[in-house]
């Protein structure tokens, strides 16, 4: 199957009203329709699908500035009728802040993105939104192993996966902003090439961390829509590829869905009870999705809940989460209760379109939600933290849970709200660990000390 990204709602900051009246309304139209899911043989990016992307004029040169606390758009305001948050509001709701204040900024660490074809205009759009945040230029090395993919714009699925490489880079850099980045693009989403990308990111040993923000069900993998299998494309070769990461010290995150407890079925017609590979492996740290409710202006954390804006947005939009197909449950997931196989996802992070981050694409600015910008901020995160602990963090997942045991303030836990996918059922938030939320989000200040106390 082909993978898709996992970026659901690209909005233009200028047209938020339009655009959640039109959804709302059921008036959108044609440019409502998601590209065509992935099928067997691909993965998805989270950007398919969502509200339509309107391009709006970048703010004035006057706005452009730290002073004004971060707040650029009109979209950052707790009024709007689509709220946004800039770099400043996420790293302030999360802690992130008071580890870049000191001065842990993900230098000497490297993050890893692994994405699909290209985005032509990354560069350009990469400067747009560090000039427009005050952030500093970022190291980006660009690698395409198997070869470079030319661009054709009117293809959709290579937009979906151009707006899903721009979410990552640029977020990734938002939280680690000394960071190198490292982009390593398969020449097509077909699983094949998928794994061959990461292999190489991994042989190579490419970066500390890793951000892989697509997926799609286990039992699709490899597999194309004739039945046939793609050579070597196993979850058991996949596996090996983590393993041998876990061995080097690599820190890995995916994207658990936006689909909730489903995912599209392997001819892509409908959807299916599924968790979400790669972010089921166990040696994957799985990032669901929350809406974060923050002050506009300051960051200040307010609350969150699953995130879960289907019926607003009237389409799969829901923060992934469920049970292995494939894998017992792991070791250091024994003590967060029965469960019946690996449960995703492990942490979770803003996935929400109304509340979503703003990205540059394209000359534009757009507001982005999905699970596909959690995985690349925990990433840069987990290179700050590395540079906290003098050196990679490994394989945190069992760090993870013993840390919500012993030190439970280290994570918001999520306790309201449920992913449910239109009528397919889903499961509920509550205390402690749920394959809705898995442990919840980071309280950065507070798991930074503890996880680098743990290595």
């Amino acid at each position: 199957m082909s993978r898709s990204p996992f970026m659901y709602g690209i909005v233009s900051a200028a047209a938020c009203a339009a655009v959640v009246a039109a959804a709302a309304a059921g008036t959108a139209g044609a440019a409502n329709a998601a590209p065509a899911p992935s099928s067997s043989g691909s993965v998805s990016p989270a950007v398919n699908g969502g509200p339509p992307k309107v391009k709006t004029a970048p703010p004035s040169s006057n706005a452009r500035a730290r002073a004004s606390g971060g707040v650029v758009f009109n979209c950052q305001s707790a009024t709007a009728a689509l709220r946004c948050y800039g770099p400043d509001q996420m790293r302030a709701a999360y802690g992130t802040d008071k580890l870049i204040n000191a001065g842990f900024t993900g230098k000497r660490r490297a993050v890893t993105i692994v994405d699909a074809y290209q985005s032509p205009t990354l560069r350009a759009d990469l400067a747009a939104f560090n000039s427009v945040w005050g952030l500093p230029t970022a190291p980006l090395k660009i690698v395409a192993p198997d070869g470079l993919t030319p661009f054709d714009p009117n293809d959709a699925n290579m937009q979906s996966w151009a707006s899903e490489i721009n979410l990552d880079v640029q977020w990734s850099h938002a939280m680690a902003p000394s960071a190198k980045i490292v982009l390593v693009l398969a020449k097509s989403n077909n699983d094949n090439d998928i794994q061959s990308a990461v292999k190489y990111a991994v042989d190579h040993n490419l970066g500390d961390t890793m951000s892989m923000s697509f997926g799609e069900a286990e039992s699709c993998y490899g597999l194309n829509l004739d039945g046939s299998r793609q050579p070597g494309t196993t979850l058991a070769a996949q596996h090996a590829i983590a393993n041998k990461a876990r061995r080097q010290g690599m820190t890995l995150f995916a994207s658990a869905g936006d689909s909730g407890s489903t995912q599209p079925t392997c001819n892509g017609k409908g959807n299916l009870i599924a968790a979400s590979t790669p972010a089921s492996d166990p040696y994957v740290t799985a990032v669901g999705g929350t809406q974060l409710f923050a002050n506009p202006v300051t960051g200040r954390y307010q609350r969150e809940v699953v995130w879960n804006e289907e019926k607003t947005l009237g389409f799969r939009s829901s923060g992934g989460g469920g049970f292995s197909n494939t894998y017992a449950v792991p070791w250091w997931q024994n003590r967060v209760g029965s469960l019946p196989s690996r449960g995703v996802p492990d942490v979770s992070y803003n996935a929400a379109v109304d509340g979503g981050v703003i990205v540059a694409l394209q000359g534009s600015f757009y507001i982005f939600g999905g699970t596909s910008s959690g995985s690349p901020q925990w990433a840069g995160i987990a290179a700050d933290i590395a540079q906290l602990n003098k050196g990679r963090l490994g394989f945190i997942n069992p760090a993870l849970y013993q840390i919500a045991r012993k030190t439970p303030s280290a994570f918001h836990d999520i306790t309201r709200g449920q992913n449910g996918d239109f009528g397919l059922g889903g499961f509920t938030a509550g205390t402690g660990w749920d394959a809705a939320s898995g442990l919840g989000t980071p309280v950065v200040n507070t798991l930074a000390l503890s996880l680098a106390a743990a290595r």
